[in-house]
């Protein structure tokens, strides 16, 4: 809890908590700023939403097939290591909605000229132009899939509300300092960042959060491991950011906590607190 930044509410910001957790499952947008205040100190729901309009941090399909808020130099290196694996797990349902290689480069052709000079336009606008020319209904879950598909590679990510909707943007014109990494500093990265806010965690819980093979995984811990400490307890291999030290709490705590809260969505083993 503590690691999480539950129990001691350390950040004095939106995007340093979604710095420190790496991403945060964000499908639920009221359940997501819930989530990041419960971190914060002084926390508003004004001032997360205020920071999210400004870039501060940004929502996108990213690693799971969902939403996640995360930080706008981390989307593209972390893109390039998880949307393969997150496409082919899309493929069969794109096969269904009969949504072609073709339907998606001209999407992509026709999404940026519409965004272009920092237009941000909802999901309902882009769903008129993509009609316009590809000449066929892109409703319901045919639009949800393309638009998901281009923020997998890293074109579009979101804008600012418009009232209660949600625009979409261009990406590079969201972040000027997008990182790009080589694949083993992008694992090893990658890892550091989930143990550092979510330790302790097996390697199957870091494979389950980010989408990675168990390979991947275990690879990103193997890199990672200087900067990690390991803990065996009843037979499982549990590893933390060695600089953190959670102190004992010297009284019991409560927190209200979202159904989609990272706390409770980011381990595969979750017997630690829960019976199921």
């Amino acid at each position: 809890m503590q690691n999480t930044g539950l129990s001691n509410s350390p950040f004095k910001s939106p995007a340093e908590v979604v710095q420190h957790l790496g991403a945060v499952q964000s499908q639920d947008f009221a359940a997501a700023k819930w989530s990041l205040g419960l971190r914060m100190q002084k926390a508003t729901d004004k001032l997360v939403e205020e920071a999210f309009n400004r870039g501060d941090f940004l929502r996108t399909h990213i690693m799971r097939p969902t939403w996640h808020f995360v930080m706008p130099q981390d989307i593209r290196w972390m893109q390039q290591l998880t949307a393969f694996r997150v496409k082919k797990t899309l493929a069969p349902y794109n096969q269904k909605l009969g949504i072609t290689q073709e339907m998606l480069t001209q999407s992509k052709k026709v999404i940026t000229k519409a965004l272009q000079g920092k237009r941000f336009l909802t999901r309902a606008e882009l769903a008129g132009q993509l009609e316009e020319t590809l000449k066929t209904s892109i409703r319901g879950q045919r639009l949800s899939h393309i638009l998901s598909h281009l923020e997998l590679d890293a074109l579009i990510c979101s804008g600012p509300l418009r009232g209660k909707q949600f625009t979409y943007a261009l990406l590079d014109e969201r972040t000027s300092n997008a990182k790009q990494l080589g694949l083993d500093e992008a694992l090893e990265q990658l890892a550091l960042k989930y143990f550092n806010g979510h330790g302790p965690a097996q390697v199957k819980d870091f494979a389950w959060w980010s989408w990675l093979t168990m390979k991947d995984a275990q690879q990103g811990v193997d890199l990672a491991k200087a900067e990690l400490t390991e803990e065996n307890v009843d037979g499982k291999i549990y590893w933390s950011a060695q600089k953190n030290h959670p102190k004992k709490l010297e009284e019991p705590q409560a927190f209200l906590l979202s159904v989609y809260d990272e706390y409770v969505l980011s381990y595969k083993d979750r017997s630690a607190y829960s019976e199921e």
